[in-house]
């Protein structure tokens, strides 16, 4: 199982190698969100009183800080969308086909995709984190990080950024296994992928949203693995959150529970030989 499973997770990553016009446009996607949404509507909250930014964007210190540990989770969902789109152009092309032929299992057929494809988005995630940093040396706003971010707390920053790529990774694969068109994998991904984002804390402030939308990304996978983010990030932002960062990361541990179980039951039904 060890054997098929690193041969099957090679083949995805080389054939992830031998596209780099994908890997220059995935770092094109969140270098212009960083260098022209972030720092436009960090113009927005110049001049408005530090009690009342704090507020706003609970305790980060700047508008710009609080989007950029925001778009960490938002390249961690937006860059595992073609995950899904790679086993339905396998499946019109015969490859899964082929593959689910071998000794190879279905578990380890999906796991091996889904070992390959958290890795872009792992590293797109970090890309992030030292672009906003490093912009700050260069009359930019940038990444101002207040706290002291010891061995625990970086641990905690990537177990945020990895469970919440393994969770979106896992949800696109099972749509995946169960579409057989394109053009209706990404009508459904869109439909997921835009809600998801937009009512999460990824981008949009805490202190501008109305009650009721605050109660939805509370609970949204994205505003937990950013609130981790932040806890460790920013010095001012543990008043302004009700639990540590190992609750949250509790509960963005089980929404990729759940999202795995779903994937690997779908993965087996369409692996399964038919009959």
């Amino acid at each position: 199982m060890i054997r098929e499973l690193g041969a099957l997770t090679r083949r995805e990553l080389l054939r992830l190698g031998r596209n780099p016009q994908a890997i220059i446009t995935s770092l094109l996607l969140p270098l212009l969100y960083v260098l022209l949404f972030g720092q436009g509507f960090n113009g927005f909250t110049k001049g408005v009183p530090p009690n009342e930014l704090a507020l706003l964007v609970n305790g980060s210190p700047t508008y710009f800080s609080y989007f950029a540990a925001g778009m960490v989770g938002f390249v961690a969902v937006t860059a595992t969308l073609f995950i899904g789109a790679n086993v339905i152009f396998d499946k019109l092309f015969g490859i899964l086909k082929r593959v689910s032929s071998t000794p190879a299992t279905s578990f380890t057929i999906f796991g091996s995709r889904l070992l390959a494809g958290v890795i872009q988005p792992i590293g797109l995630a970090f890309f992030v984190l030292g672009l906003a940093i490093g912009i700050g040396h260069l009359g930019l706003s940038g990444l101002t990080v207040t706290a002291a971010v010891g061995v625990v707390g970086a641990g905690e920053i990537v177990l945020a950024i990895v469970i919440l790529s393994v969770m979106f990774a896992s949800l696109f694969l099972a749509i995946g296994f169960s579409i057989e068109q394109p053009q209706s994998y990404f009508a459904v991904v869109n439909a997921i992928n835009l809600p998801v984002l937009l009512t999460s804390a990824a981008l949009y402030p805490w202190g501008g949203m109305p009650h009721w939308l605050q109660t939805i990304a509370a609970y949204n996978p994205v505003t937990l693995a950013v609130e981790v983010i932040r806890l460790n990030l920013f010095a001012g932002a543990g008043p302004f959150y009700p639990y540590a960062a190992w609750y949250y990361l509790l509960g963005l541990l089980a929404w990729a529970a759940a999202m795995i179980l779903l994937a690997t039951v779908l993965a087996g039904r369409a692996l399964a030989p038919k009959r």
